[in-house]
């Protein structure tokens, strides 16, 4: 969405296969908020169509029992509850984070820029 570091957004996107990514549920509606609180719904659809039918791209979500281990992870690790959602489905599914959150740093969380990656 031409923002910062959309180049290596495309890299990253165009070098692994889409069977290899996932995006969680929380991750999709917070963009959704945002474009929807901005009056952009032609490139939330955009977003949403290249992602899911162009894409192909999974979405994971959580179990509402699940939630109880993200509430955990906001004390253990003090995350707020967005960063704790996203480890906790790093940690169920055991899948890498892919982040450019230079902040969101947990003892055993398998994580890398999408730049590490692509340097790979």
């Amino acid at each position: 969405m031409n923002q910062e570091k959309s180049e290596v957004v495309s890299e990253f996107l165009r070098i692994i296969p889409p069977t290899q990514l996932f995006v969680s549920d929380f991750a999709i509606h917070s963009i959704g908020v945002i474009l929807s609180r901005l009056k952009k719904l032609d490139a939330l659809s955009l977003f949403l169509n290249d992602l899911f039918i162009n894409g192909q791209i999974e979405q994971i979500s959580l179990e509402p029992l699940d939630l109880i281990d993200v509430t955990y992870n906001i004390k253990k690790y003090n995350l707020n509850f967005d960063d704790s959602y996203q480890f906790t489905v790093a940690e169920k599914y055991a899948m890498t984070l892919v982040t450019f959150d230079k902040g969101f740093k947990v003892v055993g969380l398998k994580k890398k820029t999408p730049q590490e990656i692509i340097n790979k």
